[in-house]
């Protein structure tokens, strides 16, 4: 009784807060903000399948968020076998349209070599991005990168820092 109550409450919450932020997400479909929800309270309640079947078709649509999290779920392989080639598909096509948590884990994906070529440039790169938005993790992990690389390749990963920012994220 207690276990559906609180899920209850937290569909409830989730769904209220979902107002709030739907203008956020750029989506001229408010309906994407409620199946996004919907899949929020599934995948929170570890209802991975639920969760992959209402965020795949917002995901293929351009949704960053549901993007972001199918991203997570493949590197994770929460739902779904782990796939970092996948992972790293759908977290770019997030990081692309600007989503913090996708360029954070981006760097992370470049960092351990994981979908991608191991570039210690490029997740300097994308952990700078996300300090200059104010991710305080994101500038740990800039400075312990950079820790192993050369002053070159620090200045390189600057320059496509301000590259990728000026052109809004699209084909760094």
């Amino acid at each position: 009784n207690r276990l559906i109550l609180m899920n209850k409450f937290l569909a409830t919450l989730l769904i209220g807060f979902s107002f709030i932020s739907l203008p956020s997400w750029g989506v001229d479909d408010y309906q994407w903000g409620f199946d996004y929800q919907f899949g929020l309270v599934d995948y929170y309640k570890r209802d991975y399948q639920n969760a992959l079947r209402t965020w795949t078709p917002l995901a293929e649509k351009g949704h960053a968020q549901a993007q972001s999290k199918l991203g997570y779920m493949y590197s994770q392989g929460y739902g779904v076998s782990q796939d970092y080639k996948t992972a790293v598909k759908w977290t770019m096509l997030a990081a692309e349209q600007g989503d913090e948590d996708a360029q954070y884990r981006l760097g992370y994906h470049y960092f351990k070599g994981l979908g991608v070529l191991k570039d210690d440039v490029y997740a300097h790169m994308w952990w700078n991005i996300t300090s200059s938005n104010g991710s305080e993790d994101g500038r740990r992990k800039r400075e312990e990168v950079a820790k192993q690389m050369t002053p070159s390749q620090i200045e390189k990963a600057q320059d496509l820092a301000r590259e990728c920012i000026a052109k809004d994220y699209k084909n760094c």
